[in-house]
């Protein structure tokens, strides 16, 4: 026994408050391989659905490239929903806020990985005309829901034209 107390763990912050009139986008990436050929999708429905690819990559570059896409595509109220935590939480806990205010380190004084996507992504949910226009959720990946199930499918399908 080392004598130290548990460290206490910090409350998980309540879920976003969703935008009024909100249009559901759920969003997913994917790569074979990490690094490797990639692939990026969002959707509203089965038929209003957008995806791309890049030729090497990672599974995260392909989850914040998807949010990236669309909300700087698609006007007016979002919830984005993401399988990806290091999306969601990004955004609900707000990491981006500390990572500006240390010059875009994290909290370890590290350079933040995918600044190139965060930042611009962190520009366009910011820039909305209205600050609470554009939420996150998270949805549990390979679970059996439809639209998930729908940009998995996507991404997938799209990290084979990379």
């Amino acid at each position: 026994m080392t004598g130290r107390a548990p460290r206490a763990r910090r409350p998980k912050p309540p879920a976003m408050a969703v935008p009024v009139g909100a249009r559901e986008v759920f969003t997913d990436g994917a790569c074979r391989g990490n690094p490797g050929p990639g692939g990026w999708a969002w959707a509203l429905s089965p038929d209003d659905h957008a995806s791309g690819h890049a030729p090497a990559t990672t599974n995260q570059r392909m989850e914040v490239q998807a949010v990236l896409e669309a909300v700087t595509r698609l006007d007016g109220p979002l919830l984005v929903v993401s399988d990806s935590t290091y999306v969601v939480n990004c955004f609900r806990d707000r990491w981006w806020a500390g990572w500006q205010a240390r010059g875009w380190t994290n909290s370890a004084r590290k350079p933040v990985a995918n600044r190139d996507l965060w930042e611009p992504l962190v520009d366009a949910v910011c820039g909305r005309a209205a600050a609470e226009q554009v939420a996150f959720a998270w949805v549990k990946g390979h679970s059996g829901h439809p639209m998930n199930d729908l940009v998995d499918r996507l991404a997938v399908a799209a990290s084979h034209q990379a």
